[in-house]
């Protein structure tokens, strides 16, 4: 018997399951996140972008069986709401830990983009696009364009 899929009442319990699947690197519990469509689209940083929920979970099973493990905790969420579809953009600041040779430690600030949308199974996730930054602003609008 398939296992079931947990139904999200909210975008914001379908991206606690993300952020949490990714620390504990449970590729199923972190693909059950994830639309199945072919639409879906994920940009890791300095990463190309992958489209369609068979390249998104090889990525992510490839990471996962690294070895190496992330705690990701999230600032200053900005949060667009409606009735089929939430936009939240997050500041992440990524711990790695299981690198061989020594690496691992705090990443780069991360800004991110998750976009769920609302179906009959609950929310889930079609886009998430993560990108360095320079940190989180101090209140100030940057100048700078592209």
């Amino acid at each position: 018997m398939p296992l079931q899929k947990p139904f999200f009442a909210t975008p914001q319990d379908a991206e606690n399951a993300f952020y949490e699947a990714i620390r504990r690197a449970d590729l199923e519990a972190f693909m059950a996140v994830w639309a199945e469509d072919e639409e879906v689209i994920c940009v890791l940083p300095s990463g190309p972008r992958l489209a369609g929920y068979a390249n998104v979970r090889e990525a992510w099973r490839r990471i996962f069986e690294s070895g190496r493990r992330f705690v990701i905790t999230l600032s200053q969420p900005l949060v667009l709401n409606g009735m089929l579809v939430s936009v939240h953009n997050v500041h992440e600041q990524i711990g790695v830990s299981g690198v061989s040779g020594g690496e691992g430690g705090q990443t780069a600030p991360i800004l991110a983009t998750n976009v769920f949308i609302r179906s009959a199974v609950g929310w889930r996730i079609l886009v998430h696009h993560a990108s360095p930054t320079q940190g989180e602003p101090a209140g100030e609008i940057s100048k700078t364009l592209h």
